[in-house]
């Protein structure tokens, strides 16, 4: 085991998925990170303050979470690459900060270990009703990336992907992780610094005079400039024009939000990422995503030894959602069955990409815990009939 001088890790560990989440935010070079300690997500935090020491980072515990995500806004605009942890009620307290951060286009990550809710709800358990408010929990019209880990080694290599895809696109990204992954330890292996591919801020190369901090130049994200490098710019949460200046008009908000849409949407083939399993001549998929994805699978184990053909599709990025790929397998299955720790989010979006075709059964968990693999064979075997 030793550590490079980016920071990396690098080696065969074993390590809690909080633990892995952090040493991701630092193999992707975060160095800073700003956040308000809350279960289960504290230890990505504490993993990381006995790290930065030694590489040149700064965290800093903030007051409370709206303070902590307007902090990473703040410091990802010095070009620093920004992070911050939260789950549940902190989650819902920093979502003006997140639309903040899509309106003025600024990289960073959001991880959220989720636990049960609503309110204060099961603190130390797992729950994944976040998914929704994740996509939707910001006022306005905005595109979001979103991530679903269901291990400890995903937790390391998807906050690396969640950094990379925030550079590539300057957009919040969120880490939709739960707390069983959170907790969970197992093998990660963190491979040498010069094996890990990081997508640098892409800064621009026009002097103070020619730069225009929102114009896309015939693409669809723009380049970035740091604060204090002698750009004269002005970026805000109003409406916009390419000089970041206020414009209160019908004209300026249809170009200024229509592009935060679009640089998502546009480039979904490329940002969409899901895991298949056996859905060629499937009767089910079985769509899931983060520790559910592991149950699910031995659910779809004991269906299959009841004779059914049973397929698989897990949600790598959650948001936006595979929906070319649902509208595809709903041409070709009896049905889908959907198993969330929630009573029914992502089931709704296969439900409407399936478009009638087929149904979309959602096998609901309250939370605090993982589902019984007999209830989704149940609920595979029902279907298939």
């Amino acid at each position: 085991m030793k550590t490079d001088p980016a920071g990396v890790l690098t080696g065969t560990h074993y390590l809690d998925g909080d633990f892995a989440c952090g040493e991701g935010a630092m193999a992707a070079g975060c160095r800073f990170v700003a956040g308000y300690p809350i279960t289960p997500s504290t230890e990505v935090v504490e993993r990381i303050t006995r790290r930065f020491p030694m590489m040149g980072g700064t965290f800093i515990q903030m007051e409370d979470e709206l303070a902590s995500m307007a902090a990473v806004v703040g410091a990802s605009w010095t070009g620093t690459k920004s992070m911050t942890v939260t789950s549940g009620p902190g989650f819902s307290l920093m979502m003006e900060n997140i639309g903040l951060a899509a309106m003025m286009e600024t990289p960073c990550v959001v991880v959220n270990v989720q636990r049960g809710g609503p309110s204060t709800g099961l603190p130390t358990m797992v729950g994944q009703a976040d998914m929704m408010q994740a996509r939707w929990g910001s006022h306005g019209d905005y595109e979001i990336i979103a991530l679903c880990p269901r291990s400890p080694q995903e937790a390391f290599d998807i906050t690396i992907d969640a950094f990379n895809l925030a550079e590539l696109y300057r957009v919040p990204v969120l880490i939709m992780m739960d707390e069983c992954v959170g907790h969970m330890t197992e093998k990660v292996v963190i491979p040498p610094a010069d094996a890990i591919e990081i997508v640098p801020r892409k800064l621009t190369t026009k002097p103070p005079g020619e730069f225009f901090p929102y114009r896309v130049n015939g693409g669809t994200v723009p380049e970035f400039a740091r604060a204090g490098d002698g750009y004269r710019f002005h970026t805000t949460g109003l409406t916009h024009d390419e000089r970041g200046y206020p414009v209160m008009s019908v004209e300026c908000q249809e170009q200024c939000v229509r592009h935060l849409i679009d640089k998502i949407k546009k480039n979904a083939d490329k940002i969409v990422r899901f895991e298949e399993e056996e859905t060629d001549g499937a009767e089910v998929v079985v769509v899931s995503y983060g520790i559910t994805s592991r149950v699910a699978r031995m659910g779809a184990d004991l269906a299959r030894k009841k004779g059914v053909k049973v397929g698989m599709l897990r949600l790598i990025v959650a948001w936006p959602f595979p929906e070319k790929r649902i509208r595809e397998l709903a041409g070709k299955i009896k049905g889908f069955v959907v198993p969330e720790i929630n009573y029914g989010q992502m089931v709704l979006e296969v439900e409407r990409c399936a478009a009638g075709k087929v149904p979309a059964i959602l096998v609901p968990h309250g939370g605090g815990g993982v589902h019984d693999p007999n209830e989704i064979c149940k609920t595979i075997l029902g279907v298939a009939r």
